[in-house]
């Protein structure tokens, strides 16, 4: 049984918090199954935005683990911020989350699956 995006999310910030690192929700979504984009930037400026992985990206073994696509990586926000505006047309109860890695890295934080 999956958890609820709610509890996933909380968990999350509580990894990245645990890790000194920092989180913070931009968008609260659908408490039940919203959809997750996770937001990171560097010290440079640089922007990258996961999301949802393909369903063809999931292993039959563990059906219920989330798991994270690079969609967008730039050091204009603006194309970070027009993408999400389309996510949220398509789908209005998305979730939002911004993370700033600490000792831990976004990778360790959640599971990215590369085409």
């Amino acid at each position: 049984m999956r958890v609820t995006t709610d509890l996933w999310v909380s968990a999350l910030v509580r990894r990245a918090f645990s890790s000194s690192g920092f989180a913070a929700i931009l968008q609260r979504g659908a408490t039940e199954a919203g959809a997750v984009f996770v937001l990171t930037r560097d010290r440079f400026g640089e922007v990258t935005l996961y999301g949802p992985a393909p369903q063809t990206s999931y292993d039959n073994a563990r059906p219920d683990e989330r798991l994270f696509g690079k969609l967008e990586t730039t050091l204009d926000e603006e194309v970070v911020i027009k993408r999400l505006e389309r996510e949220k047309k398509f789908d209005p109860d998305i979730w939002v989350v911004e993370i700033e890695p600490g000792s831990e890295p976004v990778e360790e934080l959640i599971a990215i699956r590369t085409p």
